[in-house]
């Protein structure tokens, strides 16, 4: 950083004064409750504000407090996180939180070697929570964030390397008023959110607008500098909705590792060419031996980070049921509401709702 004393406090300044008059009114910022922060801030990660802020309230009516989430069984709190995505999230955020319960008394640790030491708190989260619940000057860098910073600096590393992340951090750390760590952390995410926005940022109307170094060489939309490389598997597949009555369906619990674990689907195997085929499968696969619809009811698209889900989805009967030793189960329409299931697997079960299909 090359920036002067007096342009750093203009900075702070110009950023803490819009961000205290321009805030969202959110339902984690009623109050500064570690706990509420911590949840928020997991919650954000890959999930736009709007998606995030009925299930932030759902959670608190259903965990209002540490105590209750920590204690709560693992159904639940999959189902309470049901369409957020990224369970494991959820399952590393209660692990964190029952140690915070058991070794400190309840209490979200206020220094940075403490709360790193927790399950899944990474770098941003703990700047997240130390800055806003404790005032502690601890810089949180996430898109928003880096985004606005790499504009304002012309910072033009590629922003998925880790060594470029500690270069925001390191900048930040002169940057970041130590009076008001928390409001000058939430003004960058804010500003970042409604002005300095990926596509089209609004640099008239921004109160960084003097500061920042692309916007007075016009580049401003240049920057992130973002080199993606990840290539993106695609895995075809094929959902059974199985029904062995008018009210009774035939689900399957994935395995307690990897993508999804534990959570709740219906039958599912590698797409094929042809229906006899499949019904091969299913009966290969479950020992479920079905009747399978003419046509499917819908086909799914689901994106996840490192892979694309292409579902055909039909509606069966089970002629002959014979499940194999895997974790299948019989569940009416009302057990079903208390499962918690994919966001894939949701939308099946609404396709087939609109049309109550029956073979």
């Amino acid at each position: 950083m090359e920036w002067e004393n007096e342009k750093i406090a203009a900075f702070r300044s110009a950023l803490i004064d819009w961000y205290e008059a321009n805030k969202r009114v959110l339902p984690w910022r009623e109050n500064t409750d570690p706990y509420r922060i911590w949840v928020s801030e997991i919650m954000l990660q890959q999930t736009k504000v709007d998606t995030v802020m009925p299930y932030f309230e759902r959670f608190m009516t259903w965990f209002p407090t540490m105590q209750d989430f920590a204690d709560a069984p693992e159904e639940r709190i999959l189902k309470a996180w049901e369409g957020l995505g990224y369970y494991s999230r959820v399952r590393n955020l209660q692990a964190a939180m029952k140690v915070v319960v058991a070794e400190h008394n309840g209490v979200v640790p206020s220094d940075l070697e403490g709360i790193l030491a927790l399950k899944g708190v990474g770098p941003y989260t703990a700047g997240a929570v130390l800055s806003i619940a404790y005032e502690r000057a601890e810089p949180a860098v996430d898109g928003n964030v880096m985004r606005v910073i790499s504009r304002v600096l012309e910072i033009d590393d590629d922003i998925m390397k880790q060594k470029t992340r500690k270069k925001f951090e390191a900048a930040l750390y002169d940057l970041i008023d130590p009076e008001k760590p928390g409001e000058f952390n939430q003004g960058l995410m804010e500003i970042g959110a409604l002005v300095c926005t990926p596509k089209k940022p609004m640099c008239l109307v921004c109160p960084l607008q003097e500061f920042c170094e692309a916007h007075q060489v016009g580049k401003e939309e240049e920057y992130p500098v973002k080199i993606k490389k990840t290539k993106v598997k695609k895995v075809f597949l094929t959902s059974a909705i199985v029904q062995t009555g008018s009210d009774q369906f035939v689900i399957e619990q994935r395995s307690d590792t990897g993508l999804l674990a534990n959570l709740w689907q219906f039958p599912t195997v590698d797409q094929l060419e042809n229906r006899e085929a499949m019904k091969l499968a299913f009966l290969q696969q479950y020992g479920l031996e079905l009747e399978l619809g003419a046509e499917p009811i819908t086909h799914v698209k689901h994106i996840f980070s490192h892979l694309v889900w292409e579902v055909e989805v039909f509606v069966a009967q089970a002629i002959t049921a014979q499940p194999s030793e895997l974790k299948l189960k019989t569940v009416t329409k009302a057990e079903m509401e208390q499962l918690a299931f994919p966001v894939p697997y949701q939308k099946m079960w609404q396709a087939f709702q609109k049309g109550e299909t029956v073979q």
